[in-house]
């Protein structure tokens, strides 16, 4: 595990939060028009409700739901954004998010975007609005209006998951890197075709930074990237279609490179059902380091993430800011490791 001590970030504590008062002033309206547009917009001319929305947006306002509670009010919650709720890697994060959590005597409240940065600003709007402590988010990208307001919001933020400049904290690993480490190991070993199979690469960025470390080795020696996507989440059922489109649509692959474990797992399992030899006829390999795949047979080849390390760190760095003690690095790189099994 390393550290890594990024540009310096802005100060956050002591700041204010946008008050209904600064969309008025902004507006050029009354406090009373600002309420009218929030509590009956109807009854609001629409040149002047468009004027006021324009101004929440400007200054960061959101509304605080707890009620009586004045604009800087702190919370015992602190919200948590994840992409999925199937996906087991966000299961162990939330665990080392949450055990540490309420050691500290406080909850988390949980948001799921499943993988749409649109969701994602809505659940910051409203998990603002009930006065979080904190916020943790997966990704460092954000549609422009969460960037927005995630820049103006004056509590500790941390993004997880990946690395690379932060709004604040941030703890995660490079997935472009291991993405070809992985890839790295397959041409060491002396596979030369290798498709590359996913699901979700538009919104699951991270998964598409691993095959563009994959591709760019790849390219880097002269050979082919292909890649194969499918919309669905994964499952174990998707893997084994996914190894049977492969097979239909590559038929001189030497290797499937698959963007999860849960992926490889079914192409595993599939392939065994129907007599394919793994890796004699065709290698497999993933990225998480899930339990499961380290107790099949073959035992999958993949990269492992510390997952409920990510969360576990991700909360003891929130749970600083908010106590008022320094962040000695506030970006950390947890790192991954390549797990050599026998599927490729």
């Amino acid at each position: 595990m390393t550290d890594q001590q990024p540009p310096e970030r802005r100060r956050r504590k002591g700041l204010d939060s946008p008050t209904l008062t600064d969309v008025a002033r902004e507006a050029e309206v009354s406090s009373i028009t600002v309420s009218r547009v929030l509590n009956s917009p109807g009854s609001v001319r629409e040149s002047t409700r468009r004027r006021v929305e324009a101004a929440i947006d400007k200054v960061g306002y959101v509304r605080n739901m707890v009620a009586g509670s004045l604009a800087s009010a702190n919370s015992r919650f602190i919200a948590v954004i994840v992409p999925s709720l199937s996906n087991v890697v966000f299961i162990e994060v939330i665990q080392g998010l949450q055990s540490t959590f309420e050691a500290h005597g406080y909850q988390i409240l949980l948001g799921n975007t499943d993988y749409n940065m649109q969701r994602e600003r809505e659940l910051v709007k409203t998990f603002f609005g009930w006065s979080s402590s904190a916020l943790v988010t997966t990704g460092l990208r954000h549609e422009p209006g969460c960037a927005g307001l995630l820049q103006q919001w004056p509590k500790p933020i941390v993004e997880i998951m990946e690395l690379g400049e932060a709004i604040d904290l941030n703890v995660g690993l490079s997935h472009y890197q291991a993405g070809r480490r992985m890839t790295r190991y397959l041409l060491d070993t002396g596979y030369r075709r290798i498709v590359y199979a996913g699901t979700q690469m538009g919104g699951n960025y991270r998964a598409r930074l691993r095959y563009e470390g994959h591709r760019d080795l790849l390219t880097d020696t002269g050979r082919e990237a292909p890649m194969c996507e499918w919309e669905t989440p994964s499952s174990f059922e998707l893997g084994g279609q996914a190894l049977d489109s492969v097979l239909e649509h590559h038929p001189s692959a030497e290797a499937i490179h698959f963007a999860d474990d849960i992926l490889a797992t079914g192409a595993v399992l599939h392939a065994v059902r129907l007599g394919i030899r793994i890796p004699q006829e065709i290698a497999i390999c993933g990225f998480t380091g899930l339990p499961i795949g380290q107790a099949i047979t073959p035992r999958l080849t993949t990269i492992a993430s510390p997952r409920e390390a990510i969360g576990r760190i991700a909360a003891e760095q929130l749970i600083a800011r908010i106590e008022g003690r320094p962040v000695e690095h506030s970006q950390v790189d947890v790192g991954f490791e390549l797990l050599v099994g026998d599927s490729a």
